[in-house]
């Protein structure tokens, strides 16, 4: 969660940019990144941090949800494991808070904060996800 200080702060497009590219699940940092090919700039390291990382984050949230559907649905025909799964799925997306659930508040809390500190200048940290996207916008 480190950021810029003095005259190494990210211009406001960049921040913009990576703050928009989370809720938006990568698709404004992509194009950024193919309209940054087609006039062959050079990305700051903020800004390709941000999106690389909210790129990485809707692939491996989409590949999760999949396998755990996978999974739910064939557990859902051995008998005795099929009310426990059927009781977790439900707790899981029952309304707990405003009409939301359990899921969508994480979800939507680390969007927003992911969102915040990218428009803030910041660098966001989530466990296991930053070394990875870390090493790979460095090069």
């Amino acid at each position: 969660m480190s950021g810029y200080s003095g005259k190494h702060q990210p211009y406001l497009i960049e921040r913009l940019v990576s703050c928009l590219t989370y809720p938006t699940m990568g698709m404004i940092g992509f194009l950024w990144l193919i309209l940054g090919l087609f006039t062959k700039s050079e990305f700051s390291y903020f800004s390709k941090f941000h999106i690389y990382q909210s790129i990485f984050l809707s692939i491996a949230y989409f590949l999760l949800s999949q396998i755990i559907a996978f999974l739910s649905n064939i557990a859902s025909y051995i008998p005795l494991i099929n009310k426990l799964v059927a009781q977790i799925t439900f707790y899981f997306n029952m309304p707990l808070l405003f009409g939301y659930s359990v899921l969508q508040i994480v979800v939507y809390g680390t969007i927003t904060y992911l969102a915040v500190f990218a428009f803030m200048g910041k660098f966001s940290y989530l466990p296991y996800v930053s070394e990875i996207i870390s090493y790979s916008a460095k090069r």
